[in-house]
């Protein structure tokens, strides 16, 4: 599973790292609504929810399946000014000058997303004009909740009048924490976008990607980014632009923008020590599905005591060489077991560094 960005004929002059002051107000408002994703933010969450003012802590509230279940468009809105080639702007009010830029159809699309994920990269009727499709939005905003139904009928009914209203929200949230958040670490960003570009302009398309993130890559023909998440999508650069944002606050998630029409764009979170090499999806779903088997379990619970060779294994659970050379095969193969040879014998332990790391693997996969 992955998200595919064609890039055939994008040159590298129309690959672009830039910091985005509206990307990084989201992803703070999605570690707010959601700190058990970012354990390593819990002070810096803890401390702004207990200081936030109680009527725009309501206002945050009316909004946020914004942020909080999926990172809504509206955040990176130069992706779908026209032509492909905007970039994000420099201070929030350049940036949301840009989403006033969007069609009215645009940014309902856009804030929207929530209700609509298995159309998200090829919907063509539109919600504004369609009974049938307003009908279906309000469905789904049911599902989510009574603060999701009201701000659908307000979307649905007046859209130029939620545009202000998320525009004087976003502004507030400036004024409450993010100019601070900003100030703190716009220079990292920017940085980080300059080192980015410079090795783009040195080694090539492949090796500032594999610098983004482990879990992007170009494929091998070179006419594709492949960006490695428990989705699937596509989308193609064409005649626009390849636009890549960092963020100091988003890890683990890895946003890609593969809206049909938009600009395609990558907002992926920075280096820092505390970040790991990510675990592939084909692994960790090697590694899981080695372990749904219940022969294979057991076989854990010998070998995390300690190294056994293959007869051993066999003669303690009541089955034949070959049977148990199986289940070992399996496990090596989902890179679960270590195998070292004594003499004539080779033994096997399970590697409990691996097996330790499986919850966070899972957890940092199914939110990258």
């Amino acid at each position: 599973m992955s998200v595919r960005i064609d890039i055939t004929g994008l040159t590298a002059e129309r690959i672009h790292f830039a910091p985005s002051p509206l990307a990084e107000m989201g992803a703070a408002l999605h570690a707010l609504a959601e700190p058990a994703h970012h354990p390593g933010l819990q002070g810096w969450t803890t401390s702004v929810t207990a200081r936030l003012d109680p009527c725009l802590a309501d206002r945050m509230c009316e909004a946020d399946f914004l942020w909080r279940t999926t990172f809504s468009d509206v955040f990176t809105p130069s992706a779908g000014i026209p032509g492909r080639h905007t970039l994000p702007g420099a201070t929030l009010t350049e940036e949301l000058d840009l989403l006033d830029k969007l069609s009215d159809e645009q940014f309902v699309d856009a804030a929207l997303e929530f209700t609509c994920q298995s159309e998200y990269a090829a919907r063509d009727v539109s919600r504004l004009d369609d009974p049938r499709a307003r009908e279906r939005a309000l469905e789904l905003a049911a599902a989510r909740g009574t603060h999701q139904v009201r701000f659908t009928q307000r979307l649905l009914e007046d859209p130029p009048a939620i545009r202000a209203w998320f525009r004087e929200l976003m502004q507030d949230c400036d004024e409450a924490f993010f100019s601070d958040v900003w100030g703190r670490v716009h220079h990292q960003l920017a940085a980080d976008a300059r080192h980015k570009t410079e090795l783009l302009r040195r080694k090539g398309v492949a090796d500032a990607l594999c610098a983004v993130s482990g879990s992007v890559s170009l494929d091998e023909p070179g006419r594709a980014v492949v960006v490695d998440k428990i989705s699937v999508g596509h989308t193609k650069t064409g005649s626009g632009s390849l636009v890549l944002i960092p963020t100091s606050l988003g890890w683990p998630h890895l946003w890609v923008l593969h809206r049909k029409g938009w600009q395609p764009l990558i907002t992926y979170p920075i280096s820092s020590p505390g970040l790991t090499v990510p675990t592939s999806v084909e692994q960790l779903t090697l590694r899981m599905s080695a372990l749904a088997h219940p022969v294979r379990m057991r076989l854990c619970r010998h070998l995390a005591r300690g190294s056994y060779t293959t007869g051993e294994l066999a003669d303690s659970h009541g089955m034949t060489a070959p049977e148990i050379s199986r289940h070992l095969s399996v496990l090596k193969k989902a890179g679960l077991i270590t195998t070292r040879r004594q003499g004539r014998y080779v033994q096997h332990q399970l590697d409990l560094s691996v097996v330790s790391r499986l919850g966070g693997d899972f957890i940092e996969g199914v939110l990258r």
